[in-house]
C-alpha cells in the first residue's frame, strides 16, 4: 500500500503535479509527471491532514483514496530484490556506476550495475533512481529471477522413471532342505476285517470355523 507507484498513482488523481514549486530546468524535463516527485507531494497532503485533522482522520482519508484506485501499483524495488540475489549467488553487495547526459531538452541517466567487476545490467532513465532500477531489473532478467515480470521461467525438470531392484536369490547354503516326509501307514487290520470293507468317513466340517456340521 505505501510505494512510490501507489503514491504517484494517488496524487495523478488529485492532479499534484501542476500545483509542485519546481524549477525551470526540472519542469521542462517533465518533473511534473515524476513518479518520485509526486510520490513526495501526496506524503506532503497526507501530513497537511494529520496535522489539521489527526490521525483518524489521515487515515481514512488515505484508505479512501486508496480504495479509488482502479488498479493498485505493485513496488517495483529491482534494486532491493538485485542485492538480496547477488549476496546470495556471489557473497558481495552490487554497485552502480551512473552518469548523465543531456538529450535534447531532457536528461538522460544511463546507469551500469556490477557485483564484482563484471557488469550485471544496464538502464536508462530520466532520473538516477530511475536509471538504477532499470539497470537491477535487467541485471535480475540476466540472473533468471522468478520474481521479476519477464523473466523466463525456468524450466522443470522432467523426473526420471525409477528402476525396480531384482530380488536376490537366497543363498544355497542359507536353505534348510528337509528330508522327505515319511509314508503315513496305512491304519492295520484287526480280525474280522474284510479287504473289501472300507472305513468309516470323518464327518463334514465346516470350512470356515472347522466344527462338525450336524
Amino acid at each position: 500500500m505505501v510505494n512510490t507507484n501507489t503514491l504517484a498513482q494517488m496524487a495523478e488523481q488529485l492532479d499534484l503535479g501542476s500545483y509542485l514549486y519546481l524549477g525551470k530546468g526540472i519542469a521542462k524535463g517533465g518533473g511534473r509527471n515524476l513518479k518520485s516527485l509526486l510520490a513526495n507531494a501526496f506524503e506532503a497532503v497526507l501530513g497537511a491532514v494529520f496535522l489539521d485533522a489527526g490521525y483518524d482522520a489521515a487515515y481514512h482519508y488515505y484508505l479512501n483514496r486508496y480504495r479509488s484506485l482502479p488498479a493498485p501499483a505493485q513496488d517495483e524495488n529491482f534494486k532491493g530484490r538485485l542485492q538480496q540475489v547477488a549476496q546470495e549467488r556471489f557473497g558481495s553487495t552490487p554497485f552502480y556506476d551512473s552518469e548523465g547526459a543531456r538529450v535534447g531538452n531532457q536528461r538522460e541517466y544511463t546507469s551500469v550495475v556490477f557485483a564484482g567487476s563484471e557488469p550485471l545490467g544496464t538502464g536508462h532513465g530520466a532520473t538516477k533512481q530511475e536509471a538504477e532500477q532499470e539497470a537491477a531489473r535487467a541485471a535480475l532478467q540476466g540472473l533468471g529471477d522468478g520474481l521479476v515480470a519477464g523473466a523466463a521461467p525456468k524450466a522443470a525438470r522432467t523426473p526420471r522413471p525409477r528402476k525396480r531392484r531384482a530380488l536376490k536369490p537366497p543363498a544355497t547354503d542359507m536353505i534348510k532342505i528337509l528330508p522327505d516326509p515319511e509314508p503315513i501307514p496305512s491304519p492295520p487290520r484287526g480280525e474280522g476285517q474284510g479287504e473289501g470293507r472300507e472305513l468309516p468317513e470323518p464327518p463334514a466340517r465346516s470350512r470356515q470355523f472347522g466344527e462338525p456340521l450336524e
